[in-house]
């Protein structure tokens, strides 16, 4: 027991990223991330593959965790004049990132890994804050609380 005596002991937990107040900094960088490598493999030709982790059952009734494939909707666009656009997401709707502007013109794929960086500066900045607190907030309005079970 003396030797712990010696030590400083404190209560301690450690913060999430997800809890923590810019959380959704985290998970915006994290998809600007994954954008940024497709938009790279596109340029040379590679496949991309996203995955995730799920839980399977094996042949012997085991359960494991393998690493499945999973779909990833690309950030920009080609309009019909020809023109590529990024545009950052929050769910299905756009962040504005000025009034009235939710895009970025790019000018060809080979120039969107380096939009794909600036928005992340922008994004670590705090430059997006306002814009992705309101966009959390209007998502949050849509949904419903779930009704509770009625006790058997």
């Amino acid at each position: 027991m003396s030797i712990l005596k010696s030590l400083k002991l404190a209560a301690a937990a450690p913060a999430l990223p997800s809890d923590t107040e810019y959380g959704f900094r985290t998970k915006l960088l994290g998809w600007l991330a994954e954008q940024k490598a497709m938009a790279e493999a596109e340029i040379t030709g590679k496949p991309f593959t996203a995955t995730r982790r799920v839980t399977r059952t094996n042949d012997a009734g085991e359960k494991v965790r393998v690493e499945a494939p999973r779909h990833v909707r690309k950030g920009w666009f080609t309009d019909t004049a020809g023109k590529m656009f990024m545009q950052v997401r929050y769910g299905a709707k756009p962040i504005e990132l000025a009034k009235g502007m939710n895009a970025v013109e790019v000018q060809n794929l080979a120039a969107l890994p380096a939009v794909i960086g600036a928005i992340s500066d922008a994004v670590n900045a705090g430059e997006l804050d306002t814009q992705l607190q309101a966009a959390i907030s209007d998502r949050k309005a849509n949904f419903k609380p779930r009704a509770k079970k009625a006790a058997a």
